[in-house]
């Protein structure tokens, strides 16, 4: 099963549209089981102290673990940029879901493809090579395909992926990542 993570808690994001975007044409292209998870729906009480402890996880926290990352075998993680690296919100996800169940969730030889998306011009590359990092660290191989997306608002019209280029490298990173 795929994955595909609108890597932010943001309301109506441009990323949530890359993310439907990418979910949309892996359910064209594979017959594999692929599900979007936005992080617009974490619930308000996932991020406490107790988050640390099995015991301390939100339940609803575990239910979302439970349906979008112990049973996925491949991540589509689609990361905006914030102060030059990833949202918050992403990374606490990331570790709360790390906790529970800690060889079955984001660990284990599973696997990922990152799109950064960007108001600027590095598409959140910064963002990109530290999630990297600490993804690879976790045990994840990353596809070596990374794809920034720059200037996010020229690629959209009326909240919808037209632009041309941006479209062929999704599919190129699409490609690879199926056969990854």
């Amino acid at each position: 099963m795929i994955t595909v993570f609108s890597g932010t808690n943001r309301k109506n994001s441009r990323t949530h549209l890359i993310a439907s975007y990418i979910y949309t044409q892996l359910n064209l292209q594979t017959e594999e089981e692929v599900q979007l998870f936005n992080l617009e729906d974490l619930p308000q009480n996932f991020l406490q102290a107790d988050m640390y402890s099995e015991e301390g996880q939100c339940k609803d926290l575990a239910a979302i673990q439970d349906q979008y990352v112990l049973p996925a075998n491949k991540f589509y993680f689609v990361v905006p940029e914030y102060n030059g690296g990833i949202p918050g919100a992403l990374k606490a996800f990331i570790d709360a879901c790390s906790v529970r169940k800690y060889a079955d969730s984001f660990h284990g030889g599973k696997k990922a493809a990152l799109v950064g998306i960007s108001a600027g011009r590095s598409g959140g590359l910064r963002g990109l090579e530290y999630m990297t990092g600490f993804l690879n660290y976790l045990t994840i191989n990353v596809l070596p395909n990374r794809l920034p997306l720059s200037l996010i608002e020229t690629l959209l019209t009326e909240h919808v992926l037209t632009d041309e280029a941006a479209k062929k490298a999704l599919q190129q990173q699409i490609t690879e990542f199926l056969a990854f």
